[in-house]
């Protein structure tokens, strides 16, 4: 009999446990790549934040500024307009702290410095100007203060790029989960085939000599040639299975074609029993969820309160206080310099403006309720899937066990069925159906496992707690940071 080819393929390397496997996946994938560059852009973000709380220092100045132009004049007796010959260079340079105020939303600038002018042309000669130390405070009124609302949500944010690193890390140990038991599905799926492969070859010889003695029918021997092919063909179609979840987990593992590993298939299921309230709990602590719903409302509340600050009136305040004196000479420059104030209010008032500031006062405001309204739901539909995640994870244990004790009865009903057809007291029938259930009960053991984790780590991610060591999930972020 002409049967299809099965191609010897060498499929397993080393071995490699799932824990072993979503380690080297958080540490090298492109995924864990991703989120470690995610978090650096948040947590530089953070520092330009917390620089723009402390004083600013700089040196100003202005070197080498050559004018020689007309500059038009107006007589202050007679309001004649004439132009003047303007011939100087002028040279400046000082040094300036300034302090943005978060509470008030102002700016306190504390400077000094020294400008020379040199005039050419009929009149020569050379002018210095310094302001030894003047103190600058301006501070806006009535209007909108984006450091008060930084600081209210920055820091916020750092916190949601940390929790959004962490739940990273358990998104990639789901993607490694599906990986992993793909990959143990397929090696399974191969090994199964190859081992009914060889046992029906062996029962099809004996088969054929029952056909000789008219103890079973050709019927019942075209059956198992037709199983044995089909067995032939699923062998080439695992194979080329493994081929495909291989490089799925390398890619995961950021290993090259070349890797090979055997994933193990192993029964041990931690004993846990998670309560729905305690999930609750820890997902309102640790998760990303409602501080991520709290700074959409912070956000929300300071558009709104930008759209009420530029509709009204504008103000703002100005006081310069300190010491300025010019000379001839640089060495008198310094000496017994003069007071100098300066204090001002400046404002703008709308006076008609065709409901446009109400317009965006409005805007902003059913922009809030729209981002209110979609947390409540959010919420409920947050409740919703934290529950069904408890069921489903506590419940799945039991299944797996049903499914471990299914396979366990499937693979001795089929050596029973199997012997009792050498004997000649079971039929073809019989044999290929109690394969087929061993088959089934094999491959189903393995998706009950994969799901059993699933459930685990959705878990871990919803409350960024490892339930099985009983403490929450955390990592050095300083050393993150440092890399």
């Amino acid at each position: 009999m002409s049967l299809l080819a099965v191609r010897p393929m060498k499929v397993f390397g080393q071995e490699m446990t799932l824990e072993a496997a979503i380690s080297e996946a958080k540490t090298k994938s492109v995924a864990a790549v991703e989120a470690r560059s995610e978090f650096l852009s948040s947590y530089w973000q953070y520092r330009s934040y917390l620089a723009s709380l402390k004083p600013s220092v700089g040196i100003y100045g202005n070197i080498m500024s050559f004018d020689r132009s007309l500059t038009l004049l107006q007589d202050y007796n007679t309001g004649q307009i004439h132009y003047a010959r303007t011939y100087n260079l002028q040279n400046s340079i000082g040094l300036s702290v300034s302090q943005n105020v978060a509470a008030t939303g102002g700016t306190l600038s504390v400077y000094s410095d020294l400008s020379r002018i040199d005039q050419f042309g009929a009149v020569k000669g050379a002018t210095w100007y310094s302001q030894p130390f003047t103190v600058s405070y301006t501070q806006p009124l009535f209007s909108f203060n984006q450091f008060k609302w930084s600081r209210k949500i920055s820091p916020k944010e750092y916190e949601l790029a940390k929790k959004k690193y962490l739940e990273a890390m358990e998104d990639i140990a789901l993607e490694v989960v599906t990986c992993y038991f793909g990959l143990l599905s397929a090696q399974k799926e191969l090994e199964v085939a190859r081992s009914n492969y060889e046992m029906t070859k062996t029962l099809r010889s004996i088969a054929f000599e029952r056909m000789k003695l008219g103890r079973i029918t050709k019927d019942e021997l075209l059956k198992l040639d037709l199983n044995i092919l089909k067995d032939s063909v699923r062998i080439n179609e695992a194979q080329t299975d493994i081929r495909q979840t291989q490089m799925r987990f390398n890619s995961m593992l950021a290993k090259d074609e070349t890797f090979s590993v055997k994933v193990e298939e192993t029964a041990d299921l931690p004993l846990l029993d998670i309560n729905y309230d305690e999930v609750l709990a820890l997902t309102a602590n640790n998760s990303s969820f409602d501080l991520n719903n709290e700074i959409a409302v912070l956000n929300a509340d300071s558009e709104v309160a930008r759209a009420k600050a530029s509709r009204g009136i504008s103000m703002s305040f100005m006081a310069r206080l300190g010491l300025s004196k010019t000379d001839k000479t640089l060495a008198r420059v310094y000496a017994s310099p003069l007071d100098q104030e300066v204090v001002g209010l400046s404002f703008s008032i709308p006076v008609f403006d065709w409901g446009v500031g109400y317009g965006r006062v409005q805007k902003a405001k059913a922009k809030r309720d729209v981002v209110m309204a979609k947390i409540e739901q959010e919420e409920n539909n947050h409740r919703r899937s934290i529950y069904l995640s408890v069921s489903q994870f506590n419940n799945q244990r039991g299944q797996c066990l049903v499914s471990a004790k299914t396979a366990e009865l499937a693979r001795e009903r089929y050596v029973l069925v199997s012997d009792r057809f050498r004997q000649g007291k079971a039929t073809v029938t019989d044999l290929i159906d109690a394969q087929t259930e061993k088959d089934t009960a094999e491959l189903k053991y393995i998706s009950d496992m994969c799901n059993y984790w699933t459930y685990y780590y959705r878990l871990r991610k919803s409350t960024l707690y490892d339930f099985i060591n009983q403490g929450e999930i955390n990592v050095d972020f300083e050393q993150i940071q440092d890399r």
